[in-house]
């Protein structure tokens, strides 16, 4: 066992952070890529714990249970910063916290280490308050920046930095790992299939019935989109369902986030709320719905990419192509779709699919609108 034990099929990357561990090609700025569910955070961590444990967090002189790696793993080291968001962007203010934690001696006898888990939504006053820190860095201190593609990061930024790429794991890396955990042959199989790399949403499809149901709704929208009325309708579920997932996932970190408030406030035990507590009641709703609209957002996108499977399956099954289907449990909808519309049209049915997901994610299109218009288009070719 040791700290990269939990990277699926990302064997090159571990070798080559391993050899930086050992000292070999070391840098003080560090890009971590890939596509989403790969693991670019958590190969970042692993490095921090392999990087702060006098082991390299290796067994067995290290079993990845040493304080060092424990700690790091866990995310509370002293020395080991962590930066993630709920909301749309990361902002200057996060950033600057970050950079004067930078400037410090660590507490440890190593590294201070700083991960920025989504260095994609950094604001551009952000992006220019850690290229300074990036420029001219302390000694013993490590950036660990993390995005989806090389050109989501500003180009300053990313010269700095050591690009490491990691790739979507193998159906087979995904059902191993499951099954390791202790899932099922069968349903490790599916997950791994459903997830498409993915490991977070492979992990929920194997052991949460609910999320697995929650797909299969998404996944048979396809076949059922023969009307207008039933396009309308569609839109309408996956909105409402997105929602509610959503509104489930952020209600218990709101309360607790409201408790915490009004406890420090003295609100519950002075049976009052003094002058400050208002402005900062209002700053702590406003976050919240901004995270709760990043949430809905998430889950929108995620049935989005699953719909797109289904259109992807399709293409697969009218030219041929090897290997199992995405989808291989609906394969009848897969095959009735196929059958009754060609490999172009599903091609660009995918395009309005990603059409919308960027009207609602880069240019704030309402939801319930976005798709409404893009269930109109899957039933309905394009005229040109």
């Amino acid at each position: 066992m040791s700290v990269w034990t939990s990277l699926v099929g990302q064997r090159p990357v571990i070798e080559t952070l391993q050899t930086a561990v050992a000292g070999q090609g070391m840098s003080h700025a560090w890009l971590f890529t890939g596509p989403p569910g790969s693991g670019r955070s958590n190969t970042a961590v692993a490095f921090a714990a392999a990087l702060q444990c006098e082991h390299g967090g290796l067994g067995p002189a290290c079993p990845a249970d040493c304080h060092d790696c424990r700690t790091a793993l866990a995310g509370s080291h002293a020395d080991v910063a962590l930066i993630r968001t709920e909301k749309l962007t990361i902002g200057v203010k996060e950033v600057r916290d970050l950079v004067r934690r930078a400037s410090l001696t660590p507490m440890g006898k190593r590294w201070q280490i700083l991960i920025v888990e989504d260095a994609d939504r950094l604001t551009e006053q952000a992006c220019n308050a850690l290229l300074k820190a990036i420029e001219e860095p302390t000694p013993r201190t490590v950036w660990m920046l993390c995005a989806p593609t090389v050109e989501d990061v500003l180009p300053t930024i990313r010269s700095r930095c050591r690009l490491v790429s990691l790739s979507t794991p193998t159906a087979a890396d995904v059902a191993g790992f499951l099954q390791s955990l202790g899932c099922e042959a069968g349903r490790a199989s599916y997950a791994a299939r459903a997830s498409q790399g993915h490991i977070g949403r492979a992990k929920a499809l194997a052991f949460d019935d609910a999320v697995r149901d929650r797909r299969q709704d998404v996944v048979g929208l396809p076949a059922r989109l023969t009307s207008l009325g039933a396009c309308l309708a569609a839109a309408a579920r996956l909105a409402e369902v997105a929602k509610a997932e959503a509104d489930e996932i952020t209600a218990v970190l709101d309360a607790k986030e409201k408790t915490d408030l009004d406890t420090a406030y003295g609100v519950v035990e002075r049976g009052r709320r003094p002058r400050e507590y208002a402005p900062a009641l209002r700053d702590l709703e406003t976050a919240q719905k901004t995270r709760a609209k990043r949430r809905q957002l998430d889950v929108v996108d995620r049935g989005l990419i699953d719909l797109v499977s289904v259109y992807r399956d399709a293409i697969a099954l009218a030219t041929g192509a090897p290997g199992e289907l995405v989808n291989e449990d609906i394969r009848a909808d897969v095959e009735r779709i196929a059958q009754s519309s060609s490999a172009e049209l599903n091609l660009r049915r995918i395009g309005w699919i990603f059409e919308a997901r960027e009207q609602m994610l880069e240019f704030n299109v309402p939801v319930a609108l976005a798709l409404e218009s893009m269930m109109v288009a899957l039933r309905v070719p394009d005229p040109h």
